[in-house]
């Protein structure tokens, strides 16, 4: 862990305007990061383009017809590069601006509590890219099921900005979704919400999930939806697991103070 040049008071407390200047530390090196990513992201973006379009070559080729992407402005080009750039910036840069934010919160913490959180950005990464990835591998089954719809001798002309911001909504809804059990986890660890009560709505959780499940899933089989609402359930018990488990540490912890 890297050590903070932050002073406090007595009461170890950081005075406001230290922790202003800590506060603008961590943005500056959080957005430094995000644009390194951005570049690396700008020299990748001719392989990232021709997967992004590549569902839609391979559907057209499948079906027979005319769909590809179009470019209404003159900047068009440019500017989809920028945003494609910016949007693998902050995925690449991901561990690192996840770090900043730990690294401004932790002194606040305890020692214990710093280890925490420590593990929660450790979990949230990796299942952030898995929604990612979740995402990713059902986007061509998208792209067919919607272009299945142009009728035959037609051609469909797909906006490429429009195209961008479905993929990128696709991708965030997926990732944020798997990262949800890690939120679940710290708010338990916080004290704020108990294992009990997560199992208790257990019915609406499944629910919610079979109904994003549902609704992301671009094909209208049962079978795709099951597959992807299921893991997700199992992260939510997961979640629920963790969080009993905390619960119980934490009260025979309480119930040795008030013995002694």
């Amino acid at each position: 862990m890297a050590r903070t040049s932050r002073q406090t008071n007595p009461e170890g407390r950081m005075p406001l305007l230290a922790h202003l200047r800590e506060l603008r530390k961590r943005v500056v090196l959080a957005v430094l990061g995000i644009v390194v990513g951005a570049v690396a992201g700008w020299f990748c973006f001719e392989p990232v383009f021709e997967a992004l379009q590549r569902p839609l070559l391979d559907a057209a080729a499948v079906a027979g017809k005319d769909v590809r992407l179009n470019f209404t402005a003159l900047a068009g080009a440019l500017d989809m590069q920028i945003k494609v750039s910016l949007f693998l910036g902050v995925l690449l840069s991901s561990p690192w601006w996840l770090y900043q934010l730990w690294a401004f919160v932790t002194p606040g913490l305890t020692r214990k509590e710093r280890r925490h959180a420590v593990g929660f950005l450790a979990a949230a990464v990796p299942l952030f890219a898995a929604g990612a990835y979740l995402a990713w591998l059902l986007l061509p089954r998208a792209v067919t099921l919607l272009t299945d719809f142009v009728p035959t001798g037609a051609s469909n002309i797909v906006d490429a900005q429009t195209y961008l911001s479905f993929v990128m909504r696709l991708i965030l809804a997926f990732g944020l979704a798997f990262v949800l059990p890690v939120l679940m986890v710290a708010l338990s660890y916080l004290g704020l919400v108990r294992a009990r009560t997560w199992l208790a709505g257990w019915r609406w959780a499944v629910f919610v999930i079979f109904l994003f499940a549902a609704v992301m899933t671009p094909t209208p089989d049962a079978f795709t939806m099951i597959l992807v609402a299921i893991p997700m359930c199992v992260l939510y018990f997961a979640a629920v697991g963790v969080a009993a488990l905390r619960d119980r540490r934490a009260d025979r912890a309480q119930a040795e103070r008030l013995a002694a």
